[in-house]
Parts: C-alpha cells; structure tokens; sequence
C-alpha cells in the first residue's frame, strides 16, 4: 500500500498543517487521499467541512413525519417520537454519515455492557437492555472491510460478516456499514484501508490544495488595501536634516488624519491609496472556478460550499433549488438503511408490553384477541415515515393548499355518505377527522368522535311540531 499524500502525513506532527498542504509538491490530480490527510481536511480545511456535514445536515434539518395507520396511533406515534429522541437517534445517523463520507466507510453498532458484542440480540429483549451506540471510523474497523475481492464469492466486495473494533467482533445484527459510493473492484482506497467506498475529498483534493492559496492571498491583499502612496517632490540633491523633518512631518500628519481635518500638499504632490482592483477581480474568479471545481468533483451544489443565497429563494421552480432539493434526496436516500436500524431498535423499545396493555385495555374490542407480538408486528406493518419538503410555503400558500384539500375530503364525503352503511358511514366520518387532523395550519384543535357510537347512531326523522 502506498499512500501519496503529504510529506510524511502518516505520520503527521506539524503544527500548521494547512500550509504543510499547500505546500506539498507531491499532491497531484489523480492523487490518492490517505486516512490522515482526510481526518486533517476535515478539521482544518473551511470548505471540507461542508463537503462532509452541510448535506446531510440540511436533510435532517425537519423531522420525518410518522403515521402508523393502526387503532391508537397517537399514543404509537408519541411512544415512539419519544423514544427516537431519548436514544439520540438522529445525532447518531448524522455522525455516521459525517465519518462515511469523510474517510468513504464507516459503521454504527449497538450493544449493552452485560453483553458480549458477538452475540445477536432478541430485538423483543431491548426494552429491558441499557443500549450503547458506537460509530466507527476505518481506523477502528481496519482489517474487517477490506472486502472480498472474488467475484464469485457471496459476499463479493461487502464487508465481513463480523466487522471488529480494535480486534474484538461485532455480530452481524449489531451493526450497519455504510459506504460512500459504489466499491470499484481491485480500487483500493487509502482513506479506509480497503477495497470500499471513497471519501467525498478524494477527486476534489487539489482544488482543495488551491484554495488555500486563496486564502493567503486574501490575507495579503487586507494588509495592502489600507495602504496609502504619497507622491512627494524630491529634497534635492543635498538632503538636510531640516528637509528630513518637513517630509517626516508630513508623514505624520497624513498617518494621523482623519474625517474632518485638513491636510495640505504641495501642487505638484498627490496622496492615493494602492490599486487593487484588477487583483480583486482576478482573485475572485479564481476563488469562483476552485469552488466550482470542488464543486464538479465531489456530489454537493457549489451553491452550498458558498453559503450563496438562492437568486429566487429557496422555493420551487428555480434552477439552483431543484439542483439542491435533487442532492438532499439523493442523501436521505443513502441513509435510508441507518434510518432503518434504528427505527428497528426504536419500535421494540417504544411499543413494549407495557404500552400493548394500556392499549389493550383502552381498545379491547380490537387488541384483547391479539397476543403482544401480533399486535407488534401490525402496528409495524402500518408504520410509515415520509420526509417532508424543504421549501417553506408562506402561511398563505398554506392555508390555500389546506382549502383544496378540505373541498376535496366534503365531495369525496358527498359521494359516498349517501350509499354507505353505518360501520363504512363511520370509516368514511374517521377517514375525514383524521385528515383534517393533518391541516395544522387551518385547524389548530383535532376532532375527536367516537366512531363506534357514530356507527350505531339512527338518525331520527322529521319532527313536526
């Protein structure tokens, strides 16, 4: 294995390793990006830490809706919302996701202390476990994800069934590696010391070298821009001492001066400031095509490296928008299967026997034939998590969508009240309340009905009086 990266960056010891970056010769296009120097862009290189956190942080910047479609919903969905935030849940999927795309592997594990971490685990058990949750880097699973390399192997190009931290192995049903982009075969990467994904700086890496010359020049030019040229008239050829403190004096009073003074020069002298306006723009396009190239190699809008606004706000229809909420789906998709080890771990805790026989007792009539685990799995079978938009509607826009779905749901009741039977009569009445439940923004308070009685009642017919 042989790493091309700083001057003896394994081994790293500077203390400023950014400019042990910027001026590394042996940093090339095409070159490959060892574990060190990922960890040293990460913490110290301004753009890496939005190739590494801005998008997966703007993806999880709103909360999956949940719904379970199943009798006691609300108290199914609040169990678990609470459980979801008493394990950190969330936090965990982003730092996985931060250490995946900055080396290109990486993996969360669960367990508890009583435990031995190569046993699996009853998932019915958890609710009376005290879980841990590590995430790992490559450096801690070195030798475990190296992959298969045999094409006509089962787990060709996966990682081993038991993945190790420090030596000591973790049971398949306690883990969840995660890669950055596709293994390539016979590719191996510096970043994770195997045959796997590859970090998010490893095409960028010289453009991220060139940033950092910008930076300095940056530096140079606020030191000069302040800097003020007087065109004085030569002292002649004998300079005296006299002549000396005249020209001294006028420098002082020139340092000195401020708004509201005066200053006076002689005809043929002048006082500017140095001119820096071709530098400034030839600085700026520069600093604009290496944004753009980190940009080209690697999967994150320039438009987020720069923190730009968008040219018509963040709503749809716009060019820089679509390409944005494109990049946020692409990543909600990739830590889909994080969402779905915890959601896992999240249901047996949240849904314990404990909540099954509350729910029983409040809803016999449905769950006192149901053993707990049948009960269990249906409420799994009905549970659903849907990402919401990242655009934010105003409150008018919100209240008209409201409107359109609110004339949807009377038709719709129009249609089929009149030829429904009580129990569907009922179904339809529960199906509405539970929509309108959903338009927070026009019905601040929920309708609750008791759907059973609903079912039962006989309209009396007309009274005469």
């Amino acid at each position: 294995m042989s790493d091309v990266c700083i001057s003896s960056i394994d081994s790293y010891n500077s203390s400023n390793p950014l400019i042990d970056l910027l001026f590394s010769n042996n940093i090339t296009p095409g070159d490959p990006a060892s574990y060190e120097l990922c960890k040293m862009l990460w913490v110290y290189h301004p753009l890496c830490g939005k190739l590494v956190e801005k998008s997966v942080k703007l993806s999880l910047s709103k909360k999956r809706k949940i719904t379970v479609d199943a009798i006691a919903k609300e108290i199914l969905v609040d169990a678990f919302e609470k459980e979801w935030d008493r394990l950190n849940a969330i936090n965990y999927i982003r730092d996985t996701m931060f250490v995946t795309r900055a080396y290109g592997v990486g993996a969360i594990v669960y367990g508890d202390r009583d435990i031995p971490t190569d046993k699996p685990i009853d998932p019915f058990d958890l609710p009376f476990l005290n879980l841990y949750f590590n995430v790992f880097d490559p450096l801690n699973m070195a030798g475990s994800i190296v992959t298969n390399q045999n094409p006509n192997a089962p787990d060709f190009q996966k990682p081993l069934s038991y993945i190790t931290a420090a030596g000591q192995p973790y049971h398949p049903s306690r883990t969840r590696v995660m890669y950055n982009g596709t293994p390539i075969y016979l590719q191996f990467e510096s970043s994770t010391y195997g045959f796997t994904g590859r970090s998010v700086f490893q095409r960028a890496l010289y453009p991220l070298k060139s940033f950092i010359q910008t930076m300095i020049t940056d530096d140079w030019i606020s030191l000069k821009a302040g800097l003020i040229i007087a065109k004085n008239k030569p002292s002649g050829a004998v300079v005296t001492n006299l002549m000396d403190k005249i020209q001294g004096l006028k420098r002082s009073q020139l340092q000195q001066g401020t708004t509201g003074n005066i200053l006076n020069i002689d005809v043929d002298e002048s006082i500017e400031s140095i001119d820096l306006n071709n530098t400034a723009l030839a600085i700026t396009t520069v600093r604009d095509n290496i944004i753009t190239n980190v940009a080209t190699a690697s999967d994150v809008p320039a438009m987020l490296i720069k923190d730009e606004a968008f040219t018509q706000g963040f709503g749809e229809g716009t060019e820089d928008a679509k390409a944005v909420m494109q990049h946020v789906e692409g990543i909600r998709g990739e830590m889909a299967s994080l969402f779905d080890f915890f959601t896992d771990i999240v249901m047996h805790r949240a849904w314990n026997e404990d909540v099954y026989e509350s729910i029983k007792d409040t809803y016999p009539e449905v769950y006192s034939k149901m053993t707990y685990k049948q009960a269990f799995y249906s409420w799994k079978n009905a549970f659903r998590a849907d990402w919401p938009t990242l655009l934010d509607e105003p409150m008018s826009e919100k209240v008209k969508t409201d409107e359109i779905k609110l004339n949807g749901l009377i038709e719709f009741a129009r249609t089929l009240l009149p030829i429904a039977d009580p129990d569907n009569k009922a179904r339809i009445v529960g199906w509405m309340t539970d929509n309108l439940a959903d338009m927070k923004d026009t019905f601040h308070s929920v309708l609750d009905l008791d759907l059973e009685e609903l079912a039962k009642y006989t309209p009396l017919g007309n009274v005469s009086c």
